[in-house]
């Protein structure tokens, strides 16, 4: 039997990428949504728990009560109005319950990781980015299409340091629904466009860009990302 023959140094250095289904990453982000949420909320009750045991002890002070006005009402779950103004608005604007904050938090820092590294592989061999607009390109093409099989459909800015991304059909949201309501389904879309959002975030900091990436959803299945960057960058 013939000895095999020794790779070659280029395919050590730079293995040959490995592809999967698209569909098994659509699979994937739901189940990771869902198994963060369970995690969350066993981090926050055991917090709680702490610290109800602390103030029990009287070591810290009792939190302040939660006014009536912030408590969620259940007596508004087949209210669009109700629903809409409870989360802020209906135009998806409005911020995530307590306990799903976490998970967004959670969920964009997965981001962060998974952007830093696509920015690090896909600009291997290019030269440094003379302007930020040209950063932000290669976020739109390059770095989208690796995630999502298609490029940003929009890309906007007030030369100021603020850019607008707009995907008209994101794909991790394009098959939520809710059987409430249209406002509660735009509001569960949030929290699958948080790790987008950090992947964006992610891209730019490995760039050496620093700043904030704020998802919107209007109408869904289209999703916009505001990203502010510091001024002079």
């Amino acid at each position: 039997m013939a000895a095999p023959q020794p790779q070659s140094l280029a395919v050590l250095a730079d293995p040959p990428v490995h592809h999967i289904d698209g569909a098994a990453m659509d699979y994937f982000l739901i189940e990771m949504v869902a198994t963060l949420r369970e995690s969350a909320a066993v981090a926050t009750a055991r917090a709680k728990k702490v610290e109800q045991e602390m103030v029990d002890a009287g070591l810290i002070p009792p939190p302040l009560p939660v006014p009536s006005s912030l408590k969620k009402d259940n007596s508004a779950r087949d209210s669009v109005t109700s629903l809409a103004s409870r989360s802020g608005s209906a135009s998806g604007k409005g911020t995530l319950d307590e306990e799903e904050e976490p998970v967004r938090q959670r969920l964009e820092a997965i981001g962060m990781h998974v952007g830093a590294n696509f920015s690090e592989r896909l600009c291997r061999d290019r030269p440094m980015f003379a302007e930020t607009i040209d950063a932000m390109k290669f976020i739109c093409k390059d770095i989208w299409a690796a995630c999502y099989d298609k490029q940003v459909d929009n890309l906007r800015t007030n030369h100021r340091g603020v850019y607008v991304l707009q995907d008209n059909a994101f794909k991790p949201i394009s098959r939520l629904s809710s059987w409430e309501s249209r406002a509660e389904a735009m509001k569960r879309a949030r929290l699958y466009a948080a790790m987008p959002a950090g992947i964006i975030r992610g891209a730019l900091q490995r760039l050496g860009y620093a700043g904030t990436v704020v998802p919107e959803i209007t109408s869904m299945p289209q999703c916009t990302f505001q990203v502010k960057l510091p001024k002079g960058t």
